[in-house]
């Protein structure tokens, strides 16, 4: 290894090219993969300082950091969701699919190395194999999460035989027998509708949901009854700014439509411009074909769609225009078991729609998703925490309300996204306020206090006895990441 290497990003461009090696044993295209494993890479370090760097150094090429803070905002989703490979391979029932586990895992493990890590990046990393496992479960059902989830398959060609280390085939296969799930039924109209009613805010979207779901019932009971019915379209539009819920109530939409019997299977695919778009024009046509084959049953979820007619000034995208013709001939294929959702800010929407008329005429109900309250966020925050096993006091919850009304709300506003951010930020500095406390009870170990939350709150009393510290702690403040340097990493695209 090079002396201007250093000991992660060499771990993490060994480990890279051996995720790139599995997939490509799997028959998955060798640039998906590495870009996938890059993305899924930044997400785990993007909390360390230093890791960008070190993050460049293994991309290698013309990588820069801001491709870094692109790559984790991209790969973010994959913290709380398998990534497309490995929702691709279970579907498939591929025996790859071990291989290409133990390889993100130890991926995910080299990310955490990169920089100066902390506790937050191998957080982050234990998060992504939490993820990653569930891509093992026999079906695509869960419960909705509060921030927004993004499975979606890659297609790929047939599997060829590439030869798998040893030691990757036998992690894979402690991991698949250890993650193996109970097999699950599928939720039932009346619990998927149950989930929808629980999910925090966003009133004036449920309430939209459930017209659109009830005028679909009862179009098929007319149906089932003889009547003539119309045509109505199943494909919707989703407006809002990020961190409000759509991935989620997109997944929600499609357990519904499935429990109704207008779709098949109801699994959820999300993709964005990159993942339609192929380097050439006439490969756009095929590798969008292959993102709505995968999604057929389910529903085809595509964030940012404005991104597909964004064009150079008066020049339109050629490859987002054959991807968006490519849309609408294959919506029109498979519209008897297939839903499309296309998300994003309400203007470019609004543009996207009228860039193709055959987009405009099978778009015609649009959702909208406010922005959460301040009050909506602190309950937010405190359903995260207690996910992560932590108890906020009643003060860190009101620093949680203050801090967030301190916050603009622009379009862009991060929403749970921001609230996801405060609770990392807050851990950290929980772990670092517990440096000189030799054994901690468990009640500390979960408490967050107002400091925790904002360092500009009035500090609760420090209720750890002088008995339990550690004498000769030494405090080494940049061991933990600053509230900026948390707060400063780019929101998640707008899901």
């Amino acid at each position: 290894m090079s002396a201007d290497v250093s000991e992660g990003a060499g771990a993490l461009r060994r480990a890279l090219d051996q995720y790139v090696e599995v997939c490509a044993a799997a028959g998955t295209d060798a640039c998906a993969a590495r870009t996938e494993g890059l993305r899924v890479a930044a997400a785990v370090a993007e909390a360390s300082r230093g890791a960008a760097s070190d993050w460049v150094v293994a991309a290698g090429g013309d990588a820069t950091t801001t491709d870094f803070f692109a790559a984790a905002a991209a790969g973010r989703r994959w913290r709380t969701s398998p990534t497309p490979t490995l929702e691709a391979l279970r579907r498939s029932s591929s025996p790859h699919m071990p291989h290409a586990l133990a390889a993100l895992t130890a991926l995910a493990s080299a990310a955490a190395t990169l920089g100066e890590p902390g506790r937050l990046s191998a957080l982050a990393a234990q998060e992504v194999l939490v993820a990653q496992q569930a891509a093992l479960a026999p079906a695509p059902w869960s419960a909705p999460a509060l921030v927004p989830e993004a499975p979606h398959p890659v297609a790929g060609s047939a599997p060829v035989t590439v030869p798998v280390p040893e030691a990757a085939a036998e992690t894979g296969a402690e991991v698949a027998a250890d993650a193996a799930p109970h097999e699950q039924a599928a939720p039932t109209f009346e619990d998927l509708m149950a989930r929808l009613d629980e999910l925090v805010g966003l009133d004036l979207a449920k309430d939209q949901v459930k017209r659109q779901v009830e005028l679909l019932r009862v179009e098929k009971l007319r149906t089932e009854a003889g009547l003539t019915t119309p045509t109505l379209t199943r494909h919707l539009v989703f407006v809002g700014n990020p961190g409000t819920g759509k991935t989620t109530v997109a997944r929600l939409i499609a357990g519904l439509y499935r429990s109704l019997g207008l779709l098949s299977s109801g699994h959820l695919v999300e993709v964005d411009r990159s993942e339609l778009v192929a380097g050439y024009l006439g490969q756009t046509a095929t590798r969008t074909s292959e993102v709505v084959a995968s999604a057929r049953g389910g529903v085809l979820f595509i964030d940012e769609a404005y991104a597909l007619t964004q064009g150079s000034g008066d020049t339109p995208d050629a490859y987002g225009v054959e991807a968006v013709t490519t849309l609408v001939k294959d919506m029109e294929d498979l519209r008897e078991d297939l839903v499309v959702i296309v998300a994003g800010y309400p203007e470019p929407m609004r543009q996207f729609l009228a860039a193709n008329p055959g987009l405009e005429s099978r778009f015609a109900t649009t959702i909208a998703f406010e922005d959460y309250s301040d009050s909506e966020l602190r309950e937010i925050f405190a359903l995260m925490a207690a996910g992560a096993d932590f108890v906020p006091t009643p003060a860190a919850l009101r620093a949680v309300e203050d801090l967030t009304a301190r916050q603009p709300r622009h379009a862009g506003f991060g929403n749970a996204r921001f609230v996801r951010n405060t609770l990392d930020a807050a851990i950290a500095r929980h772990a670092w306020r517990l440096r000189e406390t030799q054994a901690p009870t468990l009640a500390q170990l979960q408490e967050l206090l107002a400091q925790d939350v904002d360092p500009q709150a009035e500090p609760e009393p420090d209720t750890v006895p002088d008995a339990v510290r550690q004498p000769d702690a030494v405090p080494q403040p940049d061991a933990v990441p600053q509230p900026d340097a948390v707060e400063r990493v780019p929101e998640e695209r707008g899901t």
